[in-house]
């Protein structure tokens, strides 16, 4: 039951991983989008919102892919 938790706490990391990353490269082509249609001091703080939600999701994505391996690691074969 363990190694199905790990299995999915390692995909959910990735999972996370690639929404961040994703985030993070369209979010030059989005705001160019929203640059088009309003012209607003908000655009700034939008740009650091969306940037700030792409670095939260890499990092989460990346803490639970090590957490998950270091588990994985310390339940290695047991005598």
């Amino acid at each position: 039951m363990q190694d199905v938790k790990d299995i999915r706490g390692l995909v959910w990391g990735l999972a996370l991983l690639a929404m961040g990353i994703g985030v993070f490269l369209a979010a030059p082509h989005k705001m160019a989008e929203l640059e088009k249609v309003t012209q607003s001091s908000l655009l700034y703080f939008g740009r650091f919102c969306i940037y700030l939600l792409s670095i939260i999701l890499v990092g989460g994505g990346v803490k639970k892919i090590i957490d998950g391996l270091n588990r994985s690691q310390n339940s290695g074969p047991q005598e």
